[in-house]
């Protein structure tokens, strides 16, 4: 269903209080006695249902989108999901004319009062539903017409609760099979490797540095070519992501494309977003200022806290990096700038995962967290391996943090690494269909983790023709082609992991990702920090 034709679903909180329990929020149903008399009688003239003394309350996660809850995803330093996936969902009339019933739905409680509900073949996201709403819910656990559902609350019309449950996928027509539907992405995402230096010596990255810069006239025409496909492929946006090596050591060709890149793509009718990947050593003020100037989006990479972080990201005398990342993270929080924060775990580092997810949840800094993806230049590194049941619990200590610290945006598309539970995708990311790696030579590969494989180059008339028609580099397959998801109820959220990992662990790239037993464990408790949050924002609206 487009969530742009949708119509607001109503939120019933006027009678409603909440009380903040461990985290959670549960309803308080003696604040009501304390309302006005003539709200009282508004109340009572409200409350039909034949269970309950209380409204049916169904909150869900585009109730709140107008907050600031939704986590920028053009700072990811991966080839973002953008391949114009989507699920077919009835028409509304069906819901009058049809028996309604149940669809398979992941459920789970939150408290006494409120369950969370999520239809994994819907693209409406996360449900939450108090008692009374769970009870009219019930009422369609066998096949039922609406009329016959509406009979059984005389005193007041359900019709609009009804709906609400059917627009968000919570219930649906006997006979109905949802369909995956297909259009053209819109955002062109590109990767432009500046340099190829790097002051950092990080264990796990798969780039093999040099000190070679990308010329100026490379950067012109790698600008040129990607605008060149976009308009070709019919994109409306482009993201340019200046990387490297370590993109600020090149401040002065980033500057260069940014300028070029901005005046052409307004020439051309074409959006563009960008955005620096950093490790955030060696920012300094006037740096920050041209970015803040230009409105370039800065992400930065912290692996932890301290020794954390250090174990993972040194200079190339081995000593730790963190001071330094730390020290540019205040400088750009002292601008008010709040960069996006790049975690990427590790076995290494699992056991300081809380302690860097609390520092970012008290800069209210936005994230994600990144695993460790095998490389030939970390297979000397055994240590990162992940390790299932360390990281998991890792992951359990991360969501404790961040369930006694909810953030008023969504993480629905950050916390469990390529997945993204803010749209359904069927491919892990745009590698091979909307995605561009230009590295500082002007050569063009599929993805940054095959940067030394190029497919083609700037050169070319429409470099993502090339890019697109390739079968010999890695193939970002449909979750519909992998062995081991195509009946698992994740499968549009998860779509099997990043190809790359899954090829390089199996030989395969038609199989599921080999973290699949830990994403399994921790999507339901990421949906579960989902449900709360939204608890906490329909507390907030009520007391505001």
């Amino acid at each position: 269903m487009s969530t742009q034709n949708m119509q607001p679903i109503p939120l019933l909180m006027e009678v409603l209080a909440f009380q903040p329990v461990k985290g959670c929020f549960s309803l308080d149903d003696t604040q009501i006695s304390r309302q006005p008399v003539t709200h009282r009688q508004k109340v009572e003239s409200r409350l039909a249902s034949p269970y309950s003394s209380i409204l049916p309350v169904i909150l869900h996660t585009r109730q709140f989108i107008s907050q600031p809850s939704q986590v920028p995803n053009f700072q990811c330093d991966c080839a973002c999901p953008d391949d114009g996936f989507s699920l077919s969902a009835p028409q509304p009339f069906t819901m009058q004319n049809i028996p309604l019933h149940h669809p398979f739905l992941h459920t789970q409680p939150l408290t006494d009062d409120y369950r969370l509900m999520f239809n994994p073949y819907h693209d409406q996201g996360v449900a939450v539903l108090n008692s009374a709403a769970q009870q009219l819910w019930q009422q369609f656990q066998q096949p039922r017409h609406l009329h016959d559902v509406v009979q059984t609350y005389p005193e007041r019309d359900i019709t609009t609760d009804v709906q609400s449950l059917f627009q968000l996928g919570l219930l649906q027509p006997v006979g109905y099979q949802p369909q995956p539907r297909k259009a053209a992405p819109k955002v062109l995402n590109t990767w432009i490797h500046v340099t190829n230096e790097c002051n950092l010596r990080c264990d796990y990255c798969y780039i093999n540095k040099t000190d070679d810069d990308m010329p100026a006239d490379v950067g012109r025409a790698a600008v040129d070519a990607i605008l060149r496909s976009a308009i070709q492929h019919g994109f409306q946006q482009v993201k340019l992501k200046f990387a490297g090596g370590e993109a600020t050591l090149n401040l002065k060709r980033v500057f260069d494309i940014h300028t070029y890149a901005t005046d052409q793509a307004h020439e051309k009718g074409l959006h563009l977003d960008t955005v620096v990947l950093s490790n955030g050593v060696s920012i300094g003020e006037r740096a920050i200022e041209e970015f803040e100037r230009r409105g370039i989006r800065v992400s930065i990479s912290l692996d932890g806290i301290g020794a954390d972080h250090d174990a993972q990201r040194q200079f190339k005398n081995g000593k730790g990096s963190f001071a330094w990342v730390n020290r540019t993270l205040d400088r750009l929080l002292a601008r008010g700038i709040k960069p996006f924060i790049s975690i990427t775990l590790s076995n290494r580092n699992a056991d300081g995962l809380a302690d860097v997810i609390q520092y970012v949840v008290d800069r209210d800094l936005p994230f994600n967290i990144n695993f460790f993806r095998d490389n030939e230049c970390a297979t000397s590194h055994t240590d990162l391996k992940l390790m299932d049941d360390k990281i998991i619990e890792a992951m359990q200590h991360a969501f404790a943090v961040l369930e006694a610290n909810l953030p008023e945006r969504s993480l629905l598309g950050s916390l469990v690494d390529r997945a993204q539970f803010n749209a359904p995708h069927d491919k892990t990311c745009s590698v091979g269909d909307s995605y561009l790696v230009i590295d500082h030579k002007g050569n063009i590969a599929k993805c940054q983790m095959e940067i030394e494989r190029p497919i083609t180059s700037i050169y070319a008339d429409d470099p993502l023709a090339f890019i697109r028609s390739d079968r010999l580099g890695i193939q970002n397959i449909s979750v519909e082609e992998k062995e081991g998801c195509r009946s698992c109820e994740w499968k549009y959220w998860c779509t099997g992991g990043c190809a790359a990992l899954t090829y390089r662990a199996t030989g395969r790239y038609d199989v599921k990702s080999p973290n699949c037993r830990i994403y399994k464990a921790l999507y339901p408790e990421m949906l579960r920090l989902e449900g709360l949050r939204l608890l906490k924002l329909a507390s907030k609206q009520l007391v505001a």
